[in-house]
């Protein structure tokens, strides 16, 4: 029988997804494992591969198609040996009409007497308290205020049509009962204003419209929600960086040729994170994700790092980042950030994490509040290391300082536990030999 292909989930997270290329066509022979289409979504293009075999007989949704929902049909296949052209004239799954039950035939009544409604069946339900009915018959439920594990159902299998909704309505079947008295009306939550209340404050012909892609949709929405949700709290300090500088030229110095290159080239960044990683394993506490339920205590310093890539950002991960030498982190992170510019990243590199670290220093930017990416409870934003006048030993000195600026999720790292986490990092940014024992 013809085998439908469905838009893949490719991350646990992923609702939707952008079929940006067909690498087959319909006709073609493919095998378990061949690659047949690239998907976009919100930060990565992946490629699928088939599951079964067979030869295409028909491809529903042509490339460049955007909003692709998990789980829809994309194609059809035909198994071996099957008919290609009957194979893709069969309707897919998804695609079935609503077919409509046949009339329930009602036993005379008396002369004078309305008909008394005939009594559905219940809806069928299954494990779970899971009804089977239409999402058009669903949302018109949940719009009247109709209970649809109460309305009986005549569709396929007693499947909730929207036929049986109406029907229900009309006969206040399954409504809920009202409440004693109307709660008083909250407030409006504030709205930010529609598009056409923007473009208004502006001369028509005086700019052009750039549709949002998808990436651009999910950081928006993710940094309201992080800002709306989570209580942030900010702790800054300054950190000497001559010691680490000095060391990272001595290192980069020694680094063994291999392919008439170094092995590993250093950046300041790469003893950032490092820092990081091994400030959270000094102060577990702080290495936390919250959850409504429970404090979620990670093992491990996994850091993701802000990395900037055509119309947005993403935060690759350094996984057990405590564990792994300079030279290691630094290699991974130069690989994760080339994947990441060219959207090869699979969702496993950067989902997840306990904590993140972006930095501007490159830019000159002397010092930044970054933005908390749930599940993280904290993120590092670091500056520019700039010379300074500072005090030592009651005289003025000149020294290398850098300002960072870390932002806690209050609700899981407080404001004393933030600071011994920050003055942690300073510690090993400050003595960075303490990084290679």
């Amino acid at each position: 029988m013809p085998i439908s292909i469905t838009m893949p989930a490719l991350s646990p997270t992923m609702e939707e997804g952008n079929l940006a290329k067909w690498l087959v066509k319909e006709g073609d022979s493919v095998s378990s494992g061949d690659v047949i289409a690239e998907i976009e979504t919100d930060k990565a293009t992946m490629e699928v591969e088939a599951v079964d075999e067979g030869v295409v007989a028909k491809i529903l949704v042509p490339e460049g198609t955007e909003g692709v929902k998990v789980n829809a049909p994309i194609a059809i296949l035909a198994e071996d040996g099957e008919d290609v052209s009957a194979a893709a004239s069969a309707a897919p799954p998804a695609a079935a009409a609503e077919a409509p039950a046949a009339p329930v035939e009602q036993a005379p009544v008396p002369n004078g007497s309305d008909p008394a409604p005939a009594a559905a069946p219940a809806a069928p339900q299954v494990p779970g308290n899971r009804v089977f009915s239409s999402p058009l018959a669903r949302r018109i439920a949940a719009e009247a205020g109709i209970d649809i594990a109460a309305v009986g159902g005549t569709g396929p299998h007693g499947r909730v049509i929207r036929r049986d909704v109406d029907a229900a309505i009309a006969g206040g079947v399954g409504k809920a009962a009202a409440a004693p008295a109307a709660a008083p009306a909250a407030a409006p939550a504030p709205t930010a204003p529609s598009d056409e209340q923007t473009l208004k404050l502006f001369e028509e012909g005086s700019y052009e419209l750039v549709p949002h892609d998808g990436m651009r949709k999910t950081i928006a929405k993710r940094l309201v929600e992080s800002k709306s949700t989570v209580p942030h709290f900010y702790l800054t300090l300054e950190c000497e960086l001559d010691a680490l500088l000095n060391l990272r030229k001595e290192l980069n110095a020694s680094a063994p040729v291999r392919d008439d290159k170094p092995a590993f080239k250093l950046s300041v960044n790469d003893f950032v994170i490092k820092a990081m990683a091994l400030a959270l394993k000094d102060v577990p506490q702080a290495n936390a994700s919250w959850t409504e339920a429970n404090m979620i205590m990670h093992k491990h310093s996994d850091v993701g790092v802000a990395v900037s890539i055509p119309g947005g950002l993403i935060t690759p991960i350094v996984r057990q980042a405590e564990l792994k030498p300079l030279s290691v982190i630094s290699n991974e992170m130069k690989d994760l950030a080339g994947r990441a510019r060219d959207r090869k990243l699979q969702p496993m590199e950067y989902q997840g994490g306990t904590t993140a670290v972006s930095n501007l220093g490159m830019f000159g930017i002397k010092e930044f509040s970054a933005v908390i990416n749930p599940p993280h409870a904290t993120i590092l934003a670091v500056g520019a290391g700039e010379q300074r006048p500072v005090v030592k030993d009651g005289a003025l000195a000149i020294a290398t300082v850098m300002s960072v600026t870390l932002s806690t999720d209050h609700r899981a790292v407080d404001g004393a536990l933030g600071a011994e986490l920050l003055a942690a990092f300073k510690g090993y940014i400050q003595n960075p030999m303490s990084m290679l024992v």
